[in-house]
């Protein structure tokens, strides 16, 4: 038999908030969990270690999930929250879902508050659909964090000094907006049908949709098929990704993208020994022209996008099927 919660902020549920629903279920749990959230707007900080919990709401419109804690904020003692305690949602517990909802940091433009994550999600066997990511820097964050930071402290925040551990993450028709490289992190991630959107922030460069930091033994980081790559941004101003780490791995097919991309489509961060390092391909993009790509990245063959099914990225030897 099904648990099911159901969230109302009219309460006529069993919670009028998904923070006390959450509460109530034990951290030992192995049964799937159905949060049921009715439409509303819920102005929530949520923190999700207890596994096989799934969220439901009514439609990405009306059910949202929002907070405005971002990198320059200060705790009471003057210590800044830095990136990874400004998430909106914290997901750290294996065999979560959730389906039609927004998810947003409403902190705003990176170049006044710093970084602001609307989703920081570090677990294993993960799952959305027909969810929202907004924000502006930093909107998504796929973990685990890199071995360390570049800046003694810069991951101060959930999971600082856990062991790594690569999970496998899964997006359908979810639509992703921010800027500055929006879709960041360590993890295996699959997004299918997805539309990412970025903003225009009247720059030259308006943004990185992509800061891939892939350990150097993963096959996979960052897969994209069938998306559509869309925004303000001005022509030829946002890059696709460049590389938050030297074995970043990002790669597109079959994707429609608009005339925001830039012509040479990919940024090294200003490493040279990446452009050796990275995977960064392209199969059969719709929209622009990859003649003028830079040359490390990949034009990729049809025998080369073969591995890239969902079966492949995704379902591992204990053939999780994230489809179902």
């Amino acid at each position: 038999m099904k648990k099911i919660i159901i969230i109302s902020k009219d309460k006529s549920g069993d919670f009028t908030t998904i923070g006390e629903a959450l509460n109530s279920i034990s951290g030992t749990n192995d049964k799937r969990i159905f949060i049921h959230i009715k439409k509303g707007i819920y102005r929530e900080k949520l923190f999700i270690d207890k596994p096989f919990i799934t969220l439901i709401g009514e439609s990405a419109e009306d059910t949202v999930i929002t907070f405005n804690d971002y990198a320059k904020k200060e705790f009471p003692d003057g210590k800044k929250y830095g990136t990874f305690n400004s998430y909106t949602i914290f997901i750290g517990s294996d065999n979560f879902s959730a389906e039609n909802i927004t998810i947003e940091n409403s902190a705003g433009a990176g170049s006044v508050v710093g970084q602001a994550i609307a989703a920081y999600v570090d677990a294993d066997r993960i799952s959305f659909r027909n969810c929202k990511f907004l924000g502006s820097q930093d909107t998504l964050f796929i973990g685990p964090l890199p071995p360390s930071p570049i800046i003694p402290g810069g991951f101060f925040g959930p999971r600082e000094f856990a062991e790594r551990r690569v999970g496998r993450q899964y997006y359908e028709n979810c639509f992703i907006k921010g800027d500055i490289d929006f879709i960041f992190g360590s993890g295996i991630a699959v997004f299918n049908n997805c539309a990412i959107y970025s903003i225009n922030r009247n720059e030259a460069v308006n943004g990185y949709i992509t800061a891939a930091s892939t350990p150097e033994n993963e096959e996979f980081g960052f897969t994209f098929i069938n998306c559509r790559i869309i925004g303000d941004a001005g022509n030829e101003s946002v890059y696709l990704g460049r590389p938050w780490r030297d074995h970043a791995k990002t790669v597109f097919i079959n994707c429609f993208m608009g005339e925001h991309i830039k012509k040479e489509g990919w940024h090294d961060w200003d490493k040279k020994v990446a452009q050796k390092s990275v995977y960064f391909g392209e199969y059969n993009t719709l929209g622009q022209c990859m003649q003028e790509r830079v040359q490390w990245a990949k034009k990729m063959t049809l025998a080369e996008i073969k591995k890239y099914t969902i079966e492949n990225i995704l379902c591992g030897k204990d053939r999780w099927d994230p489809l179902h």
